[in-house]
């Protein structure tokens, strides 16, 4: 696909922050883009302590609050849908652009195919035989499963068959937001442990499946991947495919104070987290 130059922004976090920032982070980072204060934004970023987070319809009633808090992880819920997603041991990156940008024009899945052409190339720069999962009815069927992993939806990167990154959006506010989770290392089915199952029986037949559906860099590649090995080829994935020039500039003083005020009226609320 061939895209006009642009100059973006990119927003290089490798210090990994609570689950509240996060979503703070990129809500304040589509303001500014709408607003006009700062061009389009690529944002890498990490998460501590490990945060379990749901998409913006998803019912809380999903998580086993007694497990959760066990293993001393959060839960966050997210702007955008999609299910459930373990954050921890891996790479998180968020597109924010206007919608009159090129690279996010149209609907849902014209801006997921178009985005899908930079994550593509950064993850072959890992050595990954990456391909775009294209089934439709298989996400219909299985969309109501609390997993993100457990499937892959329209336009989300497989490696034989198996989800390697998952992604979700939002489009409001005249912005679109879309973020995804590339997960680098340890056991893709910990998140089970934090869900709601009406059994042990069930929870360990969702563990073997979700293993056969999805895995991590290292599972794929039998190697270890730092987070900043994987975020400089999804950067030069970018650049590659999708005609980008990135101009690294972190958060101004105006938008840590949004994020501030986001985090206390929003994300870390009870009120959001368990909203209907």
């Amino acid at each position: 696909m061939d895209f006009p130059p642009a100059r973006w922004r990119l927003v290089w976090e490798p210090e990994p922050q609570p689950g509240p920032w996060n979503m703070a982070v990129d809500e304040a980072l589509l303001v500014s883009v709408v607003e006009g204060a700062s061009p389009p934004v690529l944002r890498l970023y990490a998460w501590d302590p490990p945060c379990l987070s749901l998409g913006i319809a998803q019912p809380f009633a999903d998580v086993d609050e007694t497990r959760l808090r066990a293993r001393g992880w959060d839960v966050v819920r997210r702007p955008t849908g999609g299910r459930a997603i373990l954050h921890t041991d891996e790479l998180t990156y968020a597109v924010l652009a206007p919608m009159h940008e090129p690279r996010v024009q149209g609907d849902v899945l014209d801006a997921y195919y178009r985005l899908a052409q930079g994550l593509l190339a950064g993850l072959k720069r890992l050595g990954l035989p990456v391909s775009l999962e294209r089934q439709r009815e298989a996400w219909q069927r299985e969309r109501e499963n609390p997993v993100c992993f457990h499937v892959p939806a329209v336009y989300e990167i497989t490696v034989a068959g198996k989800k390697i990154l998952g992604s979700a959006q939002s489009r409001k506010l005249r912005g679109v937001l879309q973020h995804g989770t590339l997960p680098l290392t340890g056991d893709i089915t910990r998140i089970l442990d934090v869900l709601a199952f009406p059994s042990e029986e069930a929870r360990e037949i969702a563990r073997r499946r979700l293993r056969e559906r999805a895995a991590t860099l290292h599972d794929l590649l039998g190697r270890e991947v730092s987070w900043e090995e994987a975020a400089h080829a999804l950067v030069e994935g970018f650049r590659q495919a999708l005609n980008i020039t990135f101009e690294e500039q972190p958060l101004t003083r105006e938008e840590r104070a949004r994020v501030q005020a986001l985090v206390e009226s929003k994300y870390a609320s009870e009120a959001w987290l368990r909203r209907k």
